[in-house]
């Protein structure tokens, strides 16, 4: 990755660079290939090159509000650039974006059951903290459990694999956990979700129609994930706060009042589904089969 100032490790960079790109040319043209594909980071750039040096159509997803580096470096390069979002587009040369949304997997778009021994009628609170956890959050949502119990919530954590502490409060109404596969049940389920803004979460929140509390991941590369979650405030699908600024209190009683007030529940679910592309698969994949056809 580009992270570093300039000095001798550039050239080592780059010198890895060349020699990538000139190892996926060979790829490439050994295997017959009609176009690539890409959804961005720095590993994609030798792709890019490569294809566009052989006269190869170039199609790249950016799931970001605000593209990466070198889908901001190489889009030019690029045939068309699919963005998730469609404030994506204005940091991104005109003319070459196509607003898709960002592809969920199937689940998601059709009920699921939660396979947790949770009552119907009463409130679920997910949190999630991406693929990896979110220690952070985990111990501010930790000291929030009894008051949220109290009122008779029960609660669905995520923790992580990296949360030493993960399973230090016990309550039948908590049910921590490192990972969870049913993701789109849970969702679906939920009455309320506290999560990180990426990408892959915010969309899923979208096509589920979940209202959210947001706490972006404050050391994200260029702060992307405050971008993303600008969005869901913007269209009132979301409460946002970050880190520095989030404290128990103010995390427990946020969570209170959304809890005791449906119509801000039902107001953020309608803001959740005004950003919900739930043919994004499809509108994509005719993407690609438009420039691969050529």
């Amino acid at each position: 990755g580009f992270q570093q100032k300039l000095g001798l490790g550039t050239f080592k960079i780059l010198s890895g660079l060349i020699g990538s790109i000139l190892q996926v040319r060979q790829i490439l043209k050994r295997g017959q290939f009609h176009g690539l594909f890409t959804t961005g980071g720095y590993i994609a750039a030798p792709g890019i090159i490569a294809a566009r040096s052989l006269g190869l159509p170039v199609i790249l997803h950016e799931s970001n509000v605000l593209p990466g580096k070198v889908t901001r470096w190489f889009s030019r390069l690029c045939n068309v650039v699919a963005v998730g979002f469609e404030e994506g587009a204005k940091y991104l040369p005109s003319g070459k974006t196509v607003y898709v949304g960002t592809p969920v997997r199937e689940e998601f778009l059709y009920p699921q059951l939660l396979d947790l021994p949770i009552p119907e009628n009463v409130p679920v609170i997910a949190v999630v903290g991406g693929s990896q956890g979110a220690v952070a959050v985990n111990q501010l949502v930790r000291k929030c459990i009894p008051a949220w119990i109290e009122t008779g919530a029960w609660i669905i954590h995520q923790t992580g694999e990296n949360d030493p502490d993960a399973f230090s409060v016990e309550h039948p109404q908590y049910f921590p956990m490192t990972f969870y596969n049913n993701m789109a049940g849970l969702f679906q389920r939920a009455n309320l979700v506290i999560s990180r803004a990426g990408a892959g979460s915010l969309t899923e929140l979208a096509v589920t129609h979940k209202p959210s509390i947001l706490i972006p991941y404050p050391y994200a590369a260029d702060n992307h994930q405050a971008y993303n979650a600008e969005v869901f405030s913007s269209q009132n699908a979301a409460l946002v706060f970050t880190q520095s600024e989030l404290t128990e209190e103010k995390l427990q009683t946020e969570v209170l009042e959304l809890l005791k007030s449906s119509e801000k529940l039902e107001k953020m679910a309608v803001g959740a589904e005004k950003l919900a592309v739930k043919d994004s698969g499809k509108k994509l994949a005719s993407l690609v089969h438009k420039f691969l056809s050529h």
